[in-house]
């Protein structure tokens, strides 16, 4: 889906309209590439080693904290 806005804008911004833009938008998709890859590699290693159950418990306490607010908000 990201992907798909991005070639969609990404023509007008490589032309005259994306004149000082080019730059800030290497390093930002730079950026969230180096991030979203080690991201990704420290959950592999992470739940190698562990399990869910405190993702878990995290969702279940959310979940109904969310139900609270907005059955009493």
């Amino acid at each position: 889906m990201i992907g798909g806005a991005a070639l969609l804008k990404l023509p007008p911004l490589l032309g005259p309209q994306g004149n000082g833009l080019r730059g800030p938008l290497l390093v930002g998709g730079i950026a969230a590439f180096i991030a979203a890859y080690l991201a990704t590699r420290y959950l592999v290693r992470y739940f190698e080693h562990r399990t869910l159950i405190p993702f878990a418990v995290y969702c279940t306490v959310a979940g109904l904290g969310s139900l609270a607010c907005f059955t009493l908000g």
